[in-house]
This record gives structure tokens, C-alpha cells and sequence, in this order.
């Protein structure tokens, strides 16, 4: 064929002698990491049943409560009230909490509720006390040749949590799996992909948000089962500024951070190592550092990231996540969270019988969340998101 003298701009790209340049990438706008999952890593075992159980236990505990607001003086009366009397054995020492007296039980009477003490134990100087104050019990001191004393025991707890499934339908034409597409060798593939992106990204904001219904949380022809996220499991250690002695700062500062942390782990043998937030409360985390930086001459870049808080209650990482409402601060234990399929229920794609000129099926999972111990965790919530 001789030479026309046409050039390419003079075709133009919807003439069929010139091809269509067409990047062989999808490229997909809409957010899809699971960054939480991700940091929390696959179980190590699997669930066998629609309600998975698991079991806790605690210590006996070593601090109770003085419940009693009539006092003659209240730096030498013997007998007083406390929350829990049984907590309490003869030859406990005690420490009431801000106080440097020491005090010894003479006395236990668990059904009037109080206990009898010897003031100034030790040679301390007795001091006031209140209605409210903690008392610390130090330890017992047994006599010498004495008789066993009556056992005490803690009794462990059943917990648990319902599974939920997880489902998205795949249908593509016969004719659309026969087309050669741009950027897509298989179009059913490639629709199996992108549901299991979108169900990932549920099944995390589900582990964090989600909540069983109120009743009938079985499930039946007319409730949908789902689980209980982290966020509703939360009752301990829920802080809000200006709340039961909480900082009232609205926007969120060391020393909420440190404050939330410390009382978690006063509490139970835990130590925080994540921290999950939302944009803003990561900002704000960033900002701890911002005041304390200095930079010299030869540096070009400018850094303004907290990866890792370590405090000397944990050391944490710090993950950042859509799903965290954008008001609140997660603070987890990641040794006590685990994200669990049900057996042989993890994300798969199952066929579905075709009556037509299409193949179907859908992507599909069941999966729960075992939360141990809800007080080895902790959220600060209604903080300031601008």
C-alpha cells in the first residue's frame, strides 16, 4: 500500500486502524485496607459453633472500698464499714490509698459488712479516714503453728460472642466472560476479588462497631445473627473528658493518653500495645512530639508521625483506622483480641447453580470476635474531631 500522507491526529482514536491506548490497570479509588485485622493477624484456631465460649478468671482482689460516712474519729475509730467484707481475713495488713498509716484486721464480721483494725500499725500515724477511700490489703501474716485457713477461691466465667456471616453475590453473563477485556483476563475472577475486598472491609468495621441484637441474638427466619463488636463490649474503662475525674480537655492530650492507659493497667495484669484512631485522633497523637522537634540546616524534610507510643504502661502501636469512630481512641491488649472464622466457614467462593447464560455464586464467611477480658481494655470517647 503506498503512502497516504495521513497522520494519527488526523485519524483519530475512534477510527479502527488506530488502537486504543488503555493502561492494563484497574485502578480503584475507594478504601479498602483493613489495617486493624491486619495488625491483629489470623487466629490461631478456629470457631466450632455459632456462639463461641471461652472462659475468664481473676485473682481474688486486694483492694476494696471503706462504705461508711458516720465516724466518731475518723482517725481513731477501729470498726467501720467496707464494700465487701469477705474480701478481708484476720492478720491482713492494709494501707488506705493516699495514706502512709498502716492498719492490721483484729476482726472480719461479713454479715454486718465491716471489718475491726488496729490503728497505727507498726508505729504509723494514724491518719483521717473517708467515706469512699480505697483500702489496699497488703498481705496476710499467718501465726506460727496456726490451723489452715478457710479456702477462698475465684469462680471463672463463661464468655462468648455469636458468629456472622458474611455474603456478596458474583454474576457475570456468558457473554462478558467470552469478551477480551482491557486490563481483565478473567472478569469472574476479578468480580470474586473485589466482593472479598468489601467484605474484609466490613468484617472489620463490624469487629469494631458491630452489636448482637437484643433478643432472639441466635438468630432466626426473621433476625440476622451478628456479632458483638469491640466498641459495644467496652463498659470498665470507657473515659470521657471531664467525666469521673477524666481531663476535660475536648481535644485529646498526653495525658488523657497516659491517664486511660495507667488506670488500665492498675487494674489487670494488661499492657496497651495498640492504639486505634480515626484521622483526626491520629493528628492529634502526632502532635505530642511537634513542640519538642528541632531541625538543622542540612534537612529537607519534614516529619510529623507517631508510629509507636511507648509510655511506661505499654509500648503501642499505633494503627491508623477508618473504622474507629473519628471521636474515639481504642486502646487494646492484642494478646486478649483474636478474630475467629467458623470452621471451614473462612472466606471462600462457593458456585451457584446457573439457569441461564451466566455463571453465579457468591463469596461468603462466618466469622466472630473473642474479646478476653474487657477490662485489660479501654476507649476514650466524645473527644473534640475539629
Amino acid at each position: 500500500m503506498s503512502f497516504t500522507g495521513k497522520a494519527t491526529y488526523a485519524s483519530g482514536a475512534e477510527l479502527p486502524e488506530i488502537a486504543e491506548d488503555v493502561s492494563d490497570i484497574v485502578s480503584i479509588v475507594s478504601p479498602y485496607e483493613t489495617p486493624l485485622l491486619d495488625h491483629l493477624g489470623d487466629a490461631p484456631r478456629m470457631a466450632t459453633s455459632t456462639y463461641h465460649e471461652w472462659l475468664e478468671d481473676e485473682l481474688l482482689p486486694n483492694t476494696d472500698t471503706i462504705n461508711d460516712g458516720t465516724w466518731t474519729d475518723p482517725s481513731a475509730d477501729t470498726t467501720f464499714d467496707v464494700d465487701n467484707a469477705d474480701r478481708f481475713r484476720v492478720g491482713d495488713q492494709v494501707r488506705p490509698d493516699g495514706s502512709g498509716e498502716l492498719m492490721l484486721v483484729s476482726a472480719v464480721d461479713t454479715g454486718g459488712g465491716n471489718v475491726t483494725v488496729v490503728r497505727g500499725y507498726g508505729g504509723t500515724t494514724p491518719e483521717d479516714l473517708v467515706d469512699g477511700q480505697v483500702l489496699h490489703i497488703l498481705g496476710n501474716a499467718a501465726l506460727e503453728g496456726d490451723s489452715a485457713p478457710s479456702a477462698r477461691f475465684s469462680t471463672r466465667s463463661r464468655k462468648g460472642n455469636w458468629t456472622q456471616i458474611f455474603t456478596a453475590a458474583v454474576r457475570v453473563s456468558g457473554s462478558d466472560l467470552a469478551v477480551r477485556k482491557v486490563a481483565v483476563s478473567d472478569e469472574l475472577d476479578y468480580q470474586k476479588q473485589e466482593r472479598l475486598r468489601e467484605l474484609l472491609r466490613d468484617l472489620e468495621s463490624t469487629v469494631v462497631n458491630g452489636a448482637s441484637p437484643a433478643t432472639n441474638p441466635q438468630g432466626s427466619e426473621t433476625v440476622r445473627r451478628t456479632m458483638k463488636g469491640v466498641i459495644p463490649t467496652l463498659t470498665t474503662n470507657v473515659f470521657q473528658p471531664n467525666v469521673d475525674g477524666f481531663p476535660a480537655d475536648g481535644d485529646l492530650t498526653e495525658a488523657q493518653l497516659n491517664l486511660a492507659l495507667r488506670t488500665i493497667w492498675e487494674q489487670s495484669s494488661a499492657r496497651i500495645d495498640t492504639i486505634a484512631v480515626n484521622g483526626y485522633q491520629k493528628r492529634r497523637i502526632n502532635s505530642f512530639i511537634t513542640s519538642s522537634r528541632s531541625f538543622g540546616p542540612q534537612d529537607v524534610s519534614f516529619r510529623d508521625l507517631v508510629s509507636v507510643y511507648e509510655s511506661d504502661f505499654g509500648i503501642c502501636r499505633v494503627i491508623l483506622c477508618r473504622s474507629v469512630p473519628a471521636n474515639s481512641v481504642l486502646l487494646l491488649d492484642s494478646s486478649r483480641v483474636d478474630v475467629l472464622g467458623l470452621s471451614g466457614r473462612s472466606f471462600h467462593y462457593k458456585p451457584l447453580a446457573s439457569t441461564g447464560d451466566y455463571e453465579a455464586g457468591e463469596v461468603i464467611g462466618e466469622y466472630t470476635l473473642e474479646l478476653r477480658n474487657e477490662n485489660a481494655h479501654g476507649m476514650i470517647t466524645s473527644l473534640d474531631v475539629s
